[in-house]
């Protein structure tokens, strides 16, 4: 598919309830999740910085973010979008808008923009603000003839932003923005318990996407909740970080190399990432 066709099999995904977007960190791992089945594919900007021995939060540039993006785009066939973060640039309405024309070039079909850090020591940015950000990335995206699919991420219960009490009002305030503002999806990563997702559901007028993780209901109970779009955010780069201390630590204490089950074969990687 071209760009064009990946954006239009993008956004047909999200009627399915819900579309399940696993999330990479390089090229490699990309593959990895469309071999075994993905529809579409996600980027995690934690991820991509862990493994440039970086911590999460824009310690990469955005050349460096966009180098591992484009690796990513040019060795799968399915829809990918990409976290590019605040937009970098300082995050201003013309460095974002500079991001999505080079994220168009790359040929992705959507974005994550979030609405954290904000100025001056705040955990978020003001609402219109960011709102000033989502239709600079929609007009720079028509610029470009490149229709992004745009997912708005609200990070007041991620970040603990306030009044526990007024947590879920403000999400629904800064969505009803941000949609308005362009925004084609809503992002709320730090929720889930079942009740406050089903009150999102209800009271943000887009479709939801949920950042699943131990402890939160199943895909299945997702869809059925409304929830239109579930991914995993970091939690396999996690857990391939988890799987190499494991071994390393057997190897330096115990002298032996785990089991042969455990790994996947050199013939496997050949065939996983071979043209």
């Amino acid at each position: 598919m071209d760009q064009k066709a990946k954006i239009t099999e993008f956004r047909r995904l999200h009627g399915e309830r819900p579309l399940v977007l696993p999330n990479a960190w390089d090229a490699g791992s990309a593959r990895l999740l469309e071999q075994a089945g993905a529809k579409a594919i996600a980027t995690t900007s934690a991820g991509v910085s862990w493994s440039h021995g970086l911590l999460d939060g824009e310690k990469l540039t955005r050349d460096e973010m966009l180098a591992v993006i484009g690796r990513i785009v040019r060795r799968v066939a399915v829809p990918v979008t990409a976290d590019v973060e605040g937009g970098y640039g300082g995050g201003t309405p013309r460095a974002v808008a500079e991001t999505v024309r080079a994220i168009c070039g790359l040929g992705v079909a959507g974005i994550n923009l979030e609405d954290s850090p904000g100025r001056e020591g705040q955990k978020l940015l003001d609402p219109q603000e960011q709102a000033s950000r989502i239709e600079a990335a929609r007009d720079a995206a028509r610029s470009a003839g490149c229709e992004l699919f745009i997912n708005a991420r609200i990070d007041v219960f991620m970040f603990e932003v306030g009044d526990p009490k007024t947590w879920l009002a403000e999400t629904l305030r800064r969505a009803a923005t941000y949609l308005s503002a362009g925004a084609d999806c809503v992002f709320v990563p730090g929720v889930i318990d079942r009740e406050t997702i089903a009150a999102l559901v209800s009271g943000i007028k887009g479709p939801l996407n949920i950042m699943a993780m131990p402890g939160a209901p199943s895909v299945a109970e997702l869809g059925e909740l409304g929830v239109a779009r579930v991914s995993v955010g970091p939690l396999f780069t996690q857990a391939a970080f988890a799987a190499v201390r494991r071994g390393v630590r057997e190897l330096l204490e115990q002298g032996t190399y785990g089991k042969a089950e455990d790994v996947l074969s050199y013939g496997d990687l050949r065939t996983l990432l071979a043209r």
